[in-house]
């Protein structure tokens, strides 16, 4: 059975980023059953996300019954991809005889010694057994074999318990652990092979020289970005299978053609709910309150200049599966976020921020949308004083903040940095203190970085 395929969004994730990677996960697992044949087994896609659940992503999955993803740091390969799982296991108090028997049966080249319990004790091999065999021709005399010497060490060797000749200094790995660090350890290691625990000390895989000759790639596919950047770590290693996104095409490359979608649209979850109708597959209530969730906080209430008609249409659609209106859904979804006076700075800033290239140098736009703009207002200080330290941590141009009123339909601009370029762009003055109010600027995507980056 191959490795389940990741469905990932971008780093520092909004909803959109991981409720589409949920729904489409959903979606990719039901053709791919769909795909199987009769007791086949099918292709698994599973979600995860880059960083920490936006709080009206948890509250939605929460509400739905839908686990979080799994957090990833990286898509570098690891010991888990190249492991043989669920290694053969031999008790320790079994005979060389019977350990004899389950390698030839199992053509294994080593046993899980375990101990009373279950848990891991140590490897035997086939080399340790030979040796065990070679170390009783040293019965040999001079003028010749001592052959029924030699027999009856040999029988004697049959009965003999296998904790009795049980290597236990065996390189052990962490699955999660980068493939790369463990390939050195394993060519260093005199057993060639090495075992991989888990917490309770039961060994979950086994892993040889011959598991690592052939670097493996982790099978990704990418929702809501398409830009190295703003990919996991080591997405340059891994095998992009297809990318479902709505921003501008940028500079992730695949060795082999794929389903590239890019629509357009206000919301990736648009386009996998698009893909869901495509395809024939029925959403179910909690799948279409994870997408309705992410299409209405994207296209901020499809007040967005980025919302589309086909952005409306889809919303619609997944309103009347779940019977409910979609605006006044979309606004219980922004005010689960909680209130803006007590959420912590860094959060309030970086949860929704991208960096993107400006010339030779790096920019950092950030954005908050809420429905009671006051608050933020009220943190000015705090929040600047952030700002410069993510510009001189960074080294961005300029920071750029973003506070978007829904109800009244702007955006507040802060900014730190090199602030002449973003008053320019925009013909404003924003100097300090303050900020300045934006009036119909609701999208970081079409209304700020576009014009930025165009300049």
């Amino acid at each position: 059975m191959s490795s389940p395929v990741i469905v990932v969004g971008h780093r520092n994730p909004d909803n959109d980023s991981i409720c589409a990677a949920v729904g489409y996960a959903y979606l990719k697992n039901e053709l791919a059953k769909r795909a199987a044949g009769d007791g086949e087994p099918a292709q698994t896609y599973i979600p995860a996300r880059l960083g920490p659940l936006p709080p009206e992503s948890a509250w939605i999955l929460a509400e739905n019954g839908i686990p979080a993803p799994d957090v990833i740091g990286h898509v570098h390969a690891r010991v888990a991809d190249v492991m043989t799982p669920d290694p053969i296991s031999i008790e320790h108090d079994a005979t060389l005889l019977e350990a004899g028997r389950l390698l030839r049966q199992c053509n294994v080249r080593s046993l899980v010694v375990t101990s009373d319990d279950g848990t891991y004790r140590g490897l035997v091999t086939t080399r340790m057994i030979a040796e065990r065999y070679i170390a009783a021709t040293d019965l040999m005399d001079e003028g010749g074999a001592n052959s029924m010497a030699v027999a009856a060490d040999l029988i004697e060797s049959l009965g003999q318990k296998v904790s009795d000749i049980t290597e236990t200094d065996v390189l052990v790995l962490d699955k999660e652990g980068l493939l790369s660090d463990a390939v050195e350890d394993l060519m260093a290691s005199a057993l060639r092979e090495a075992v991989v625990l888990d917490d309770d000390g039961f060994c979950i895989g086994i892993v040889t020289r011959t598991d690592v000759a052939t670097r493996p790639k982790r099978k990704v596919v990418l929702v809501d970005h398409n830009e190295t950047r703003q990919a996991a770590h080591g997405i340059e290693e891994a095998d992009v299978v297809e990318i479902i996104d709505h921003h501008r095409i940028a500079d992730v490359m695949t060795a082999n053609p794929i389903l590239f979608l890019n629509l357009p649209v206000g919301s990736t979850a648009t386009i996998v709910t698009m893909e869901f109708r495509k395809h024939g597959v029925e959403i179910p209530r909690p799948i279409a309150a994870v997408l309705l969730s992410a299409v209405m906080t994207d296209t901020v209430i499809l007040k967005s200049p980025t919302a589309a008609a086909e952005d409306r249409a889809q919303a619609d659609f997944l309103a009347g599966i779940l019977g409910v209106d979609a605006t006044e859904f979309g606004l219980a979804v922004f005010k689960c976020r909680g209130g803006e006076d007590d959420v912590p700075v860094d959060k309030l800033v970086g949860a929704d921020a991208k960096e993107f290239p400006l010339g030779d140098a790096t920019v950092l736009i950030a954005q908050h949308e809420t429905v009671d703009l006051a608050p933020v207002l009220a943190r000015e200080t705090e929040i600047r004083d952030h700002m410069r330290a993510l510009k001189e941590a960074h080294g961005y141009e300029f920071v750029l903040f973003m506070v978007t009123d829904i109800l009244a339909e702007g955006s507040q601009f802060f900014c730190e940095g090199n602030r002449r370029v973003v008053n320019r762009v925009f013909g404003i003055s924003c100097t300090g203190e303050g900020g300045t109010w934006m009036p119909g600027i609701l999208s970081r995507k079409k209304q700020v970085a576009a014009r930025i980056l165009g300049a």
